[in-house]
């Protein structure tokens, strides 16, 4: 097997203005913030960007004006109110949406797993999500049974970026025993032209190998995968550390106008050399460790 561990500017140099992105989390948990602070940092701009429950990687590319366009199911700060930055960009007309519920997300994820242009549902018949979008979402006659369908189109991208639990060198990912059910990350890797990975600790392929059943992502999905501990800061990785609350507050409150949004982004993505340098601004591993949740480590 091949290492496939880098680090992560040699991961992310192949993405390029314009590309399209899809990105992984479910609202405050697992984004991959600090591969989003590296696209800020290196002005990589005009994206198309997939996501499913969006949160803050959304709201920086937004503050930053990455973005051009934006599909999935949900962007906002969940328990800490709107996504400000996207919000004003959006009513500004800077960023074209195409909104999909959770079941359309889900077949378009499916569709491009599968190698198919489309999936058929039934669920957004009666909705304006449809009728906004008739470029992705079209009605058509079942050929066998005569049925009405809609075809929504596969959810392809240029790069898929994850953060994730812990990997090793080959790219296996793993998720811990317990977690919550509400992700599409394992699809989306499923559904990826080219899949990068960034995961809170690399561990060796033994650690990995006595459990193969917590593998959610296996190796040959992945083209790279960077060790990146806090990589979702300020949001939250479930059974390692919870989000910051006192930084998102802060970053609301910065992210009130355009001028605070773009100091805030001075601080803590563009001037910083690496996540290290971010990490030192935050106070050091020492300072973030408190956010750390009491767990049983799983790969010991």
């Amino acid at each position: 097997m091949k290492s496939k561990l880098i680090s992560l500017d040699d991961a992310l140099a192949p993405i390029t203005t314009g590309s399209t992105l899809m990105l992984g989390g479910s609202l405050l948990r697992r984004p991959p913030n600090a591969a989003v602070r590296w696209l800020i940092k290196n002005d990589i701009r005009d994206l198309t960007v997939l996501t499913w429950a969006a949160t803050t990687a959304i709201d920086l590319l937004a503050a930053a004006g990455a973005v051009k366009r934006y599909e999935g199911i949900y962007a906002g700060l969940f328990n800490f109110g709107l996504a400000a930055n996207f919000r004003r960009r959006v009513q500004e007309g800077a960023i074209e949406v195409r909104d999909f519920s959770e079941t359309a997300m889900v077949a378009r994820l499916r569709a491009a797993a599968q190698g198919l242009p489309s999936l058929p549902i039934k669920t957004l018949f009666g909705s304006d999500i449809a009728l906004k979008n008739p470029e992705q979402i079209k009605e058509y006659a079942c050929p066998i049974s005569g049925e009405r369908l809609q075809a929504v189109a596969a959810a392809r991208s240029d790069f898929t970026i994850l953060h994730g639990y812990v990997g090793d060198a080959f790219g296996n990912v793993q998720w811990p025993l317990v977690r919550d059910s509400d992700d599409v990350d394992q699809m989306m890797a499923a559904a990826s032209s080219r899949l990068i990975v960034t995961v809170e600790k690399i561990v060796p392929h033994e650690v990995i190998s006595r459990r193969p059943a917590l593998t959610y992502i296996p190796g040959q999905m992945v083209e790279a995968i960077v060790e990146i501990p806090f990589g979702a800061h300020p949001a939250a990785v479930d059974g390692f550390y919870d989000e910051d609350q006192a930084h998102l507050e802060a970053y609301v409150e910065a992210s009130r106008t355009d001028q605070g949004a773009s100091a805030y982004l001075d601080r803590y993505a563009r001037q910083p050399g690496d996540h290290s340098d971010y990490l030192r601004l935050l106070g050091g591993l020492a300072a973030v460790e408190r956010l750390a949740v009491e767990r049983e480590d799983t790969w010991q």
